[in-house]
């Protein structure tokens, strides 16, 4: 019991040190939502959108705010947002209220060590896979939202 939990946070280190690359299993890994629920994701998701800046995550949040409740769950997507440089104080007392109201699941990447993901300025993160294995990385704008699920 007592290596498990040593070999714990070395896992995670090893984890988080390296970013998802194309031709990846992403294996199954969990992140809280805004309600701080943990959500998996596993396999049967063939779409990941990640978010790192507030106005990339505002035109995820407002193309989703366009669709019905289930959009992502139908097209076996996850948006996550990774707020990991927000201070805490901020995304307790406006962020997370905020976030509250959508009617959308986002995961949240809160720990600035979380390197799994790439990131490019001023854009969002697409990831494709298929049976949890990354077919293709790209970097979009928020009028190519609608043709990632095209």
């Amino acid at each position: 019991m007592l290596k498990k939990l040593l070999l714990l946070p070395l896992f995670t280190i090893i984890l988080y040190a390296n970013s998802f690359e194309v031709n990846q299993n992403i294996g199954t890994f969990s992140l809280p939502n805004q309600f701080d629920e943990k959500q998996s994701i596993d396999s049967s998701i063939t779409t990941i959108l990640v978010s790192f800046e507030k106005e990339t995550g505002k035109d995820v949040n407002q193309f989703l705010a366009s669709k019905n409740k289930d959009f992502l769950k139908n097209h076996h997507a996850v948006f996550i947002a990774n707020i990991s440089g927000m201070p805490s104080i901020i995304t307790r007392m406006f962020a997370l209220p905020k976030m509250r109201d959508y009617k959308h699941s986002v995961l949240l990447i809160y720990e600035d060590e979380d390197k799994r993901f790439v990131s490019k300025d001023e854009k969002t993160t697409v990831y494709k896979l298929e049976n949890g294995v990354i077919k293709s990385i790209s970097f979009i704008t928020k009028d190519d939202l609608e043709k990632v699920f095209q």
